[in-house]
C-alpha cells in the first residue's frame, strides 16, 4: 500500500474526461490536488460498456507520478493480471462476482508484486462474499452505483449498509482500504464519509466541475470530517 495522508483521499476517475486527451486530462487531476488516478477497465462482458487497457495504462503511466488504482470491471482478471501490473498499476481491483477459480491466485499475484490488491461488491452483493478472501485483500471497494458507467445516481442506502461493516470486516484500525466508486461528489461526501471510507472515486462530478480544484477540496474537506467523527 502507498503512504496514506489523514482524512478521505481522492481518487479521479478519468471515466468521464475527455477520452481524446487523457494525458492532458491525467495532469489536470493532478494539478487539482487529487491524490490518485482511478483507471476504470470494462471489457464488454462483465459489463455492457468497452473503455481501455493496459496499453493505455501503460502509456498514462508516463505523465504522472500519482499512484494508479485499476478497477478491472472484466471477466477474466486473472487472465490478464500480469498486463496490468507490468503498465504499472499501484493497485489492482476486480470483482467478487467474477469465476471464482481465479480469484485467489490473482490477489495473490498482485501482492507477491508488491501491490495492492482488492475485491470489489455490486451494490446487491453481500459483503460476505468476499469471506474466502479475507487474507488475500488491502482493498474492498464498495460499488455505490452498478458498475459499467459513470454519471449514475448515488445509492445512499448501499453506503449506509456496507461502508462501516466493510471498515470493521477488512480491519478496524484502518490499516487496509475502504473505497467507495459511485456518485462521488460534494453532495454524498458526509454520507461516504461518516462510513468511515478511506478513499472517495470521483469522477463526472471532477470533470465537469468548473473549478476541479475546488471541487478536490470540498469533497475531501465535507468527507474528511464526517468521516473523524465516525472513527474518533
Amino acid at each position: 500500500m502507498t503512504e496514506r495522508r489523514p482524512g478521505a483521499l481522492i481518487a479521479a476517475s478519468i471515466l468521464d474526461s475527455d477520452l481524446a486527451a487523457l494525458g492532458d486530462e491525467v495532469r489536470r487531476a493532478e494539478a487539482a490536488g487529487a491524490d490518485r488516478i482511478h483507471l476504470d477497465v470494462m471489457d464488454g462482458h462483465f459489463v455492457p460498456n468497452l473503455t481501455f487497457g493496459w496499453k493505455t495504462i501503460e502509456a498514462l503511466r508516463r505523465v504522472t507520478p500519482l499512484p494508479f488504482d485499476a478497477h478491472l470491471m472484466i471477466a477474466e482478471p486473472g487472465r490478464w493480471t500480469e498486463q496490468f501490473l507490468d503498465a504499472g498499476c499501484d493497485s489492482i481491483t476486480f470483482h467478487v462476482e467474477v469465476a471464482e477459480p481465479q480469484i485467489g491466485p490473482a490477489l495473490a499475484r498482485i501482492r507477491e508484486a508488491g501491490r495492492a490488491a482488492g475485491l470489489s461488491v455490486k451494490p446487491r452483493t453481500p459483503l460476505s462474499s468476499l469471506d474466502p478472501y479475507r487474507g488475500l485483500l488491502d482493498i474492498v471497494l464498495v460499488m455505490t452505483v452498478e458498475p459499467g458507467f459513470g454519471g449514475q445516481a448515488f445509492m445512499a442506502d448501499v453506503a449506509d449498509a456496507k461502508l462501516l461493516p466493510a471498515r470493521a470486516w477488512l480491519a478496524p484500525d484502518g490499516a487496509n482500504e475502504v473505497q467507495v466508486d459511485g456518485g462521488g461528489r460534494s453532495a454524498t461526501a458526509e454520507v461516504i464519509g461518516r462510513g468511515g471510507t478511506d478513499v472517495i472515486v470521483v469522477g463526472s462530478a471532477l470533470y465537469r466541475a468548473d473549478d476541479m480544484a475546488a471541487e478536490v477540496e470540498r469533497v475531501r474537506g465535507v468527507a474528511s470530517a464526517a468521516r473523524a467523527a465516525t472513527l474518533r
